[in-house]
């Protein structure tokens, strides 16, 4: 996976860098594991806005994606790998032995042809679904749940990766994205590897346009607000609005806001880096 850095013949194109579509192999989706879906446009059933700067956007199709991984025991071969306008990362299209198909994250170094299972018994290889006490330790996952059968909740994201570092009683520890360990039951599922399309963060827009087409309206800055709009507006010039805080009060930058009696805390042993 790579990018491209476009020759300049547009004011757009100046700084525009895109992901390289090399290794999509396919131009339309699987027709069985798609549906339409609505925008909100950031407004709720009585029409009333409750989200800001949401609006607009290409129309998109919405893949379904198989973050459960419970089809175990049964193989998949790896038909195509494409592109999905509603996540960073990269999906690929399993077909089972037993003739259903499925959408998976695409991790880092799938290609089309090969097999994946998962289940118990099965080997860590990239691709591969198992419960963390099967994992062997350092290895490198992605997909993982929080509780057995839930389905995949953490580490999805383009080019992101967790770490198996130990298990203590019924606990994997695993160190996240973030840098935060955290203890999570070993009986949940995690996929081998590293989420795919890496270089996804070094993707720049180029111009207002572009992530308008996302669904992206502008952003209005609380120190360019009047006092009735945010905490931060107002004052004489170019006035810095004190400390930075959110349009409810709530301090920003440094004031920690996590619940102190939040029950997952017992299950954090090192919070993430700032």
């Amino acid at each position: 996976m790579a990018v491209r850095k476009l020759n300049p013949v547009t004011p757009g194109q100046r700084h525009k860098i895109i992901g390289a579509f090399d290794t999509i192999t396919a131009s339309a989706p699987e027709k069985s594991l798609v549906f339409g879906f609505r925008k909100s446009g950031g407004r709720n059933n009585t029409g009333k806005m409750t989200m800001r700067y949401i609006g607009g956007g290409h129309k998109r199709k919405f893949r379904v994606i198989d973050f459960k991984r419970n089809k175990d025991g049964v193989p998949a071969v790896v038909k195509t790998i494409e592109y999905d306008p509603n996540r960073s990362a990269r999906i690929a299209l399993l077909f089972y032995a037993d003739g259903e198909k499925r959408y998976i994250l695409a991790p880092n170094g799938l290609q089309v042809g090969q097999t994946v299972i998962s289940g118990k018994g099965v080997a860590p290889e990239v691709g591969n679904a198992l419960s963390m006490q099967e994992i062997p330790l350092g290895t490198i996952i992605h997909n993982i749940e929080l509780r057995p059968g839930q389905g995949a909740a953490l580490v999805r994201s383009a080019g992101t990766f967790a770490q198996l570092t130990s298990r203590e009683d019924k606990y994997a520890i695993i160190k996240l994205p973030s840098g935060e360990i955290r203890k999570i039951l070993s009986a949940c599922k995690a996929t081998i590897g590293t989420v795919g399309n890496a270089d996804h963060a070094l993707e720049e827009s180029g111009k207002a346009g572009r992530t308008r087409w996302f669904g992206r309206r502008p952003r209005v800055r609380g120190v360019a607000m009047n006092p009735v709009d945010h905490p931060m507006g107002g004052g004489e010039g170019r006035a810095s609005g004190g400390h930075p805080r959110s349009r409810k009060g709530l301090l920003a930058k440094g004031k920690k806001t996590r619940a102190p009696k939040n029950l997952s805390n017992q299950y954090i042993i090192e919070r993430k880096k700032k």
